[in-house]
């Protein structure tokens, strides 16, 4: 497989990689400059050259993917029979200095219900690199003109679930995401965050509404069989405080912003 088909592949199915480059070659090397792979945790596509030179290029992706390194590194090597290896000798008698690039998983993000605040909120995150879910139960909330804002110009792979039973996405939503909960009909909502509750998935689960909802929502998920560790879990009310204001442009901001704030937080613990 070419090594960018690979790197779609893996991006689709949501697992980090590293392109290895050969940056620079000065003498001679098994392979030209721009030569290219793509290593993951368990697969290799395409080559630099092999031998020491690419195997030892495939250990330090796999050390870098291990650690969750965020920043690209160079690596240099000799290829010369006097060069110490672990994985014998290239003595075609160049240097080559390699660029090793991680790909990130990209921040995943559900929101349910694109009514005012929810349509508003789908716009400011589609103009990040998110893969942004967007479910509704009314299929004229998800109407192809009323999406084109949201979709015009947009960085986020942007993804629409029509669902009847809107908690039932969930089984769709990758693991890691970020859920929104703020459909039209507390009901939906009480029962997407119920099942959000059931399940390890989700990065965070975010509620609109008032303090009062929040109070009835426990009431009954502690009914429903949740411990208050579990609802510890819910983020109600969402946003960040600094942004105040009811107007839907405005908590979609706030709301954005809290969203941000979370997925920053998260990076430095995976490049640790």
């Amino acid at each position: 497989m070419d090594w960018l088909d690979a790197l779609r592949d893996l991006r689709d199915s949501r697992t980090p990689a590293v392109i290895v480059t050969l940056a620079m070659v000065r003498g001679h090397a098994p392979r030209n400059g721009g030569a290219k792979m793509v290593v993951s945790p368990e697969r290799m596509f395409g080559t630099i050259g092999g031998g020491n030179l690419e195997a030892t290029a495939a250990d330090r992706a796999r050390a870098m993917l291990a650690a969750g390194s965020a920043e690209p590194e160079l690596l240099t090597l000799t290829l010369s029979d006097r060069a110490t290896t672990d994985y014998g000798v290239q003595c075609c008698g160049g240097e080559v200095t390699i660029m090793l690039e991680p790909v990130r998983v990209v921040p995943s993000v559900a929101v349910f219900g694109l009514g005012h605040v929810g349509i508003e909120l789908a716009r400011i995150l589609s103009r990040h690199e998110l893969d942004l879910h967007l479910v509704d139960s009314r299929t004229e909330m998800l109407d192809a003109a009323r999406l084109e804002p949201v979709r015009t110009g947009a960085v986020a792979r942007v993804q629409v679930h029509h669902a009847p039973v809107p908690e039932a996405a969930l089984a769709e939503i990758p693991a890691g995401a970020h859920v929104l909960v703020m459909t039209h009909d507390h009901v939906e909502d009480l029962a997407i965050v119920d099942q959000a509750l059931r399940s390890d998935a989700p990065a965070s689960i975010g509620l609109i509404g008032s303090a009062s909802k929040w109070a009835r929502f426990r009431k009954k998920l502690g009914e429903a069989g949740h411990s208050p560790a579990d609802l510890e879990r819910v983020t109600t009310p969402i946003g960040v405080p600094e942004v105040s204001g009811k107007q839907p442009a405005v908590i979609a901001v706030s709301v954005a912003a809290r969203i941000l704030q979370l997925i920053e937080e998260a990076a430095p613990a995976a490049s640790a």
